[in-house]
């Protein structure tokens, strides 16, 4: 509103009054679905044309309500266009800028193989190894633009998250923001594996699903939801668990986020990226605590099976429906999760890798604990990293 009322003070200042008529016909145009460089060209021929009549008759009716001579006229076009010019040359200056190297600390590499990405997979596996997407689109510069402007992240990061593969196990409370966020800041290809189907009591912290979605397969209404979200993204949904077997499918992808329930779940999870040298991100929340970490024994870091080598006894860890938990806890958590994949796979700040983050929702408190690996632990020890990422 107020950009249109300084466009009327102009107007009215100028005495230009028949710019009104110039929009309108303009306006008419774009309706009729004129559009782009076509529209700029109906623009620029009507502006002639109302220079020329004002040049061919001065003194008519129609040269004494426009006021302006038509030297002014062709002044006023000559800058309208090197302005746009210009804006158009910046644009395409910026869009090749993100023309991205491949070779900083913590780029997931990128492959040699075919510019385009390979179709999704229709029997529900993980994607193969991605290609590189080539440069980002006009729409994705716009969608991305908070990302490549940080300095931990600019247009190389942003280029990693797009080649990087990521397998979200669980779509629950914690794999929802997970699976939101990851496919909001575009990590090109990820696959989300949930055995799961919705129900009414999970939408009380379960935000990427609907009430509509009651009874359907978690992994299939996420992936619907992730899509809706940023097309740009490749989404496999997997309807089953993740099992210590596992490690082929996981050494598919580059990071691991674990976001399930059970400790025999997270120990399977854990035992499958060991053995393929995969980072895997880790949460866990009950009633109003939370904990996030990275286990990577392939960057010195310890494993679940490091800390925690066996389970907890019969109703010290009792799950969320018997236990409770608190409806924004597993956003607070799983939004945690999502922001060290995105430094991971981008090489930004310092992971937690050898540290334990413990957050207190009840009394907003935060602790950070020190780990570390276990010589002698059953499932990392002996075992070479992967070396999808370096120390970031």
């Amino acid at each position: 509103m107020p950009v249109l009322i300084l466009l009327l003070v102009l107007v009215w200042l100028t005495g230009g009054w028949w710019l009104l008529g110039y929009g309108a016909v303009l306006g008419w145009l774009y309706w009729l679905r004129l559009r782009g460089w076509l529209l700029g060209l109906a623009a620029v021929l009507l502006w002639l044309a109302v220079a020329g009549a004002v040049q061919r008759w001065p003194d008519n009716a129609f040269s004494r309500f426009v006021q302006w001579s038509p030297h002014a006229l062709i002044w006023l076009l000559a800058v309208a266009l090197i302005g746009v010019s210009a804006w158009l040359a910046l644009r395409l200056l910026h869009r090749h800028s993100v023309a991205l190297p491949h070779n900083g600390p913590g780029l997931v590499p990128a492959k040699q193989a075919a510019a385009e990405p390979s179709p999704e997979p229709a029997d529900g596996s993980a994607p193969e190894s991605g290609a590189d997407p080539g440069p980002l689109s006009d729409a994705e510069l716009d969608r991305y633009a908070r990302h490549i402007v940080l300095r931990e992240l600019g247009g190389p990061g942003q280029a990693a998250l797009r080649r990087a593969r990521v397998l979200v196990v669980g779509a629950g409370g914690l794999g929802a923001p997970v699976c939101l966020y990851l496919a909001a800041a575009g990590v090109g290809r990820i696959t989300v594996a949930d055995d799961d189907r919705v129900s009414l009591s999970n939408l009380q912290r379960q935000v990427i699903f609907r009430a509509s979605d009651d009874g359907a397969l978690k992994a299939e209404a996420a992936r619907a939801a992730m899509l809706a979200l940023n097309p740009h993204v490749a989404v496999t949904a997997m309807n089953r668990r993740i099992t210590a077997e596992d490690a082929a499918l996981v050494a598919d992808h580059d990071l691991v986020i674990d976001g399930t329930d059970s400790f025999a779940a997270r120990q399977a999870v854990n035992a499958a990226c060991a053995r393929a040298g995969v980072p895997l991100v880790a949460g866990a929340i009950a009633q109003w605590e939370g904990q996030v970490t990275v286990w990577d024994p392939g960057h010195g870091a310890p494993c679940m099976a490091c800390i925690f080598p066996q389970a907890p006894a019969a109703g010290l860890a009792p799950a969320c429906a018997e236990a409770g938990v608190v409806g924004p806890l597993p956003g607070v958590i799983g939004s945690m999760l999502a922001l060290e994949a995105i430094k991971l796979i981008a090489g930004a700040g310092e992971p937690l890798r050898g540290r334990m983050l413990i957050f207190d929702g009840l009394y907003g408190e935060n602790r950070v604990m020190k780990i570390a690996r276990r010589a002698d632990c059953p499932v990392c020890s002996g075992l070479a990293g992967s070396g999808h990422f370096r120390q970031g």
